[in-house]
């Protein structure tokens, strides 16, 4: 009898699921795509069920589950959901990757290590309230990072620290109100590192800002222009600025869609494996950067 094909389950809280990660999973080994769109959280266990219930023991690692969407609030919900779906040895592996947001902030974060010891580091995360930076922040902190949690509005910025998980953290949160160019040059002038993690076309950091800072390290998230840092290159991969690196957006880019595409193909390797944001960071280092 022939092998069963790779089915994955995509499960996206938006109208139209991503045609993105249906290209990313197709490209990945993904053999079968069943694609649902504005999924809510109560529409979760029949549709794992249908994809578990189909299939047992050693073919269920032939089956996999894939949570995605813009809101990446809705899609924690729907991949909590999924696994509460699971019970004893009938579970299939999932991965959430809302607005790639999980991919993306292991690719930063990732990268950002092999620069600088984020144990003995302090990092600005520019635009930190949006999806991907409220992930770098969470990965920031785990490495022991001093981590200055940034928004335009200071209780926006203090109530995501109050959200961050402190559990499994060794470094600290500390919100910060960068309204005004004043507020933000300030914080510039005393952090190692930068994260800028906006959304697309927004300046966050203006070039005559971090040319007279100290900064060891730039990230920046956003590829169309304006860049999120001005000054710098969406394909920069660890050029210099003086002193500083820096990474563009497509820099990152490039392990971002590695980590993406190696999570799925593990996806089929088990039945139990769980790809959060902390296991795509640890699955990060795995991998040829």
């Amino acid at each position: 009898m022939s092998e069963k094909r790779r089915i994955l389950l995509q499960l996206d809280t938006d109208a139209h699921p991503s045609v993105f990660d249906a290209v990313v999973a197709t490209d990945a080994g993904a053999e079968v795509l069943l694609r649902h769109g504005n999924v809510e959280p109560a529409d979760v266990r029949d549709l794992v069920y249908g994809l578990m219930f189909t299939r047992g023991g050693e073919d269920l690692a032939r089956s996999a589950v894939f949570v995605g969407g813009g809101d990446v609030a809705a899609a924690d919900i729907v991949f909590d959901q999924v696994r509460d779906a699971f019970f004893g040895p009938v579970r299939v592996s999932v991965m959430a990757d809302p607005s790639g947001a999980n991919t993306t902030a292991a690719a930063a974060v990732h990268l950002a290590q092999q620069h600088i010891d984020l144990a003995t580091s302090s990092v600005a995360v520019l635009a930190a309230t949006g999806p991907v930076g409220r992930r770098v922040a969470r990965l920031l902190l785990r490495c022991g990072a001093r981590t200055f949690v940034t928004s335009r509005s200071l209780e926006r910025a203090t109530a995501l620290v109050d959200q961050l998980p402190t559990e499994s953290a060794s470094g600290k949160a500390e919100p910060v109100e960068t309204a005004s160019p004043d507020q933000l040059r300030n914080l510039i002038a005393g952090v190692d590192a930068v994260v800028a993690a906006g959304t697309t076309g927004v300046c966050l950091l203006p070039k005559s800002v971090w040319q007279t800072a100290s900064l060891k390290l730039m990230v920046d998230l956003n590829a169309v222009p304006p860049l999120g840092i001005e000054g710098i290159q969406a394909d920069d991969r660890a050029a210099r600025y003086g002193d500083t690196i820096a990474y563009g957006a497509l820099g990152v880019g490039r392990l971002k869609m590695k980590i993406h595409k190696a999570a799925i193909r593990r996806l089929f390797e088990r039945n139990d494996q769980v790809f959060d944001v902390d296991a795509l960071f640890e699955l990060a280092a795995t991998l040829d950067e």
